[in-house]
């Protein structure tokens, strides 16, 4: 009967061993899952601020690169609602090539809901400047294109202008500039 008292003893001891190692191997995987979480958290942290610092060097790169006294930056808008389709946008400044823009769909959409695009920021020295601007488009079925020019006087502080892009049928002048 020893022996016997010994196998029950032993079964006891190998059940015991065995409950003991799932309870800490429940243990184990609730710590991991809690220093998952952690470290998820730890994670999405350090991506705020990434993209704090990135926003935060973007604006002092602009600073840099465009100073207030000689920056201007030229922005499209739409405004009415006629059938013009504006395909594409071509701008100057003082004859020089300064941006080429062909419109996506969701582009034209964000327009025509009052957005309004910064096409250009650059570089010019105080004095009088002229910005020839070449709209590419369609009216219903015909082709349309319009060129414009504006003259304007960039002081020591940053220079905006605007290109009102005037959709509506009784404007014969669609290409409007706003200061």
């Amino acid at each position: 009967m020893p022996v016997i008292a010994n196998m029950d003893s032993f079964h006891k001891l190998l059940v015991a061993a065995a409950l003991g190692a799932l309870s800490c191997a429940a243990l184990a995987q609730q710590v991991s899952k809690e220093q998952i979480k952690g470290l998820d958290e730890q994670v999405q942290d350090i991506k705020k601020d990434v993209l704090a610092i990135s926003s935060e060097l973007q604006l002092l790169e602009e600073k840099l690169l465009y100073p207030s006294n000689t920056q201007v930056s030229l922005f499209v808008s739409l405004k009415g609602n006629g059938k013009l389709r504006l395909d594409a946008v071509r701008l100057k400044l003082d004859g020089q090539d300064a941006a080429n823009h062909i419109y996506t769909f969701k582009e034209l959409e964000a327009l025509q809901g009052g957005g309004v695009q910064r096409i250009h920021t650059g570089n010019v020295r105080t004095g009088e400047h002229f910005a020839e601007v070449t709209l590419i488009g369609k009216t219903g079925e015909t082709d349309f294109q319009q060129v414009a020019t504006y003259k304007f006087k960039k002081a020591a502080e940053p220079k905006l202008l605007e290109i009102v892009v005037d959709r509506s049928e009784s404007s014969g002048k669609v290409i409007q500039f706003k200061e």
